[in-house]
């Protein structure tokens, strides 16, 4: 229960252990109906990771042996203070921890980034398998609209002697993704560049181009859940149809694949509108763990 200064009202001398605090945070959680979508899917796997992150313990391992163990008073502020935000101002969990998980890599990420998320990622853990044919070779790799540069570090890691771009026009967004490539140590091959779309990449050619562009129509945007609104708007509007960027991607993509090149788009839940746009183009969905209906992949030679 939330009482009317925006704070979650409950005695934290009734909240003792982790047990408690974590079916403290899914009953609130439900009673809010907070929506999952950056990265958890239910209550209780947020209530850990954020309990986890308050206490400094190792997220991406079991909980269990700390079950009974008991919160300081420091701990259950903090911890309190975090459910708040996520529970009261509706915040995704990433924005309050400053990170995010993809694929069992870490990034960081802040308000000024879309928090990553793209089934794109499934399909480079699997090094774009068949399509790829020599996932070793040398392959020059282009991630348009990179945000947080995540993909384009996927990428990297999935194809061990790529080169790969990130390329956005937020700079903003380029100072988030440019941490996350120290991070990953990856400075020697993946370079950032800030660009209006392929406009900064005049005459460069790629083997492959992977985009999570904005693609949310209008009318969806009207009806984002409270978290979505945290989120750059740039980083999910797509203009009346969701197409914007994507008519302008399919464009000029030809002119930037080289030959038997391979363009790979996420558009989320926009394919009647993609398939009303472009009836006839030959495209092939990729089955992810949400189906076929998310992400396409086309050959330079049907783009042109």
């Amino acid at each position: 229960m939330n009482d009317t200064a925006g704070h979650i009202a409950v005695d934290i001398r009734e909240l003792k252990t982790v047990r408690d605090w974590i079916r403290f945070g899914v009953s609130e959680m439900r009673r809010a109906k907070v929506f999952f979508g950056h990265g958890c899917t239910n209550a209780f796997d947020e209530a850990v990771y954020l309990t986890q992150t308050a206490l400094s313990l190792p997220v991406m391992e079991p909980l269990d042996v700390f079950w009974d163990a008991r919160l300081t008073e420091h701990e259950k502020t903090r911890l309190l203070n975090m459910l708040t935000e996520r529970i009261v101002h509706r915040k995704p969990a990433s924005y309050i921890t400053g990170e995010s998980w993809l694929q069992g890599h870490r990034f960081d990420v802040d308000k000024r980034v879309i928090i990553p998320r793209s089934f794109i990622a499934e399909l480079l853990a699997d090094q774009l398998t068949p399509w790829v044919n020599d996932p070793d070779a040398p392959l020059h790799v282009l991630d348009m609209c990179t945000g947080s540069a995540c993909l384009a570090i996927l990428a990297a890691h999935a194809f061990n002697n790529a080169t790969v771009v990130g390329a956005d026009l937020s700079a903003d967004a380029l100072e988030v993704a440019q941490s996350n490539v120290k991070h990953h140590q990856l400075q020697d091959r993946l370079e950032l560049v800030q660009t209006d779309l392929f406009e900064g990449l005049p005459g460069r050619q790629f083997d492959l181009i992977i985009t999570n562009p904005p693609y949310v129509n209008e009318q969806s945007m009207r009806s984002l859940p409270p978290e979505y609104l945290h989120e750059p708007r740039m980083a999910l509007a797509g203009g009346d149809n969701g197409m914007q960027l994507i008519d302008r991607i399919l464009l000029d993509a030809p002119k930037h694949l080289s030959d038997g090149g391979l363009l790979v788009v996420e558009l989320g839940n926009e394919r009647p509108h993609f398939e009303n746009a472009y009836p006839d183009l030959n495209v092939i969905w990729l089955e992810t763990s949400a189906g076929d209906e998310q992400v396409f992949l086309i050959h330079k030679e049907d783009l042109e």
